[in-house]
């Protein structure tokens, strides 16, 4: 059974979200501080956290935050009550995997969790004929059954979402692609007026697998398009 932590400081959406995804076949742990929402990502080690950006103790960005330092690679639906894209932007640059502004619905809330999971779940179930499948260009590797990145020879640590992202890139070499159909091929769902949620992904992938992020060797920009892997 996969396993979600929820992590808010109000009881009722707590209450709510568990309901909700307890009826959908997940099993739910819960944190209502930021403190503790660490210790429970050690101790339960959840597949997927749901987390607040306005907590006690420990806000939820310095949470997404300290999870990334330490390289803990698990999704994170980040919630906030401030509709401003700057909370957004500054959310997904520390390596949440979504977002959603509050109120919400709880339906949405379960079919994001779903529909990253399964993008994630698709892409590791891989048939015999394609177990020794390797996408490369220059000297990055992709291991997409493994979910696994190199780079010469050391392990490159990206999110699921960047993950997914290089490979859809990688899986269209040489091809412009646009934000809207990476947005639409990654993210699966509606992001109209939000292309930046790409570009943020983008730099993060260039400050890892690239020497030089200003003139990159791979993810290249077609200016007024989108973008495109070469190398």
């Amino acid at each position: 059974m996969i396993k979600v932590l929820v992590v808010d400081d109000e009881p009722s959406i707590v209450k709510l979200l568990q309901f909700n995804l307890e009826k959908s076949g997940f099993q739910v742990v819960t944190a209502f501080d930021g403190k503790q929402a660490l210790d429970m990502v050690k101790s339960e080690q959840p597949d997927f956290i749901i987390l607040d950006l306005m907590l006690p103790k420990m806000d939820g960005m310095d949470v997404c935050k300290t999870l990334r330092q330490d390289r803990v690679n698990t999704p994170i639906l980040m919630l906030t009550a401030k509709d401003d894209e700057l909370d957004k932007i500054l959310g997904l640059e520390l390596g949440a995997d979504d977002y959603l502004t509050k109120p919400f619905s709880p339906r949405e809330v379960v079919a994001r969790v779903k529909a990253i999971l399964r993008r994630m779940q698709a892409s590791g179930e891989v048939s015999v004929a394609q177990e020794d499948v390797v996408l490369q260009f220059g000297d990055i590797r992709i291991y997409p059954e493994k979910y696994e990145v190199f780079r010469r020879e050391a392990k490159v640590e990206l999110t699921p979402k960047e993950f997914e992202l290089l490979h859809y890139l990688a899986s269209h070499h040489g091809r412009v692609l646009t934000r809207d159909q990476l947005l639409n091929a990654v993210w699966n769902y509606d992001f109209i007026g939000d292309s930046r949620i790409v570009d943020v992904h983008v730099s993060h992938l260039r400050e890892k697998l690239e020497d030089d992020t200003k003139n990159p060797r791979y993810i290249k920009t077609v200016r007024g398009l989108g973008y495109k892997l070469e190398g």
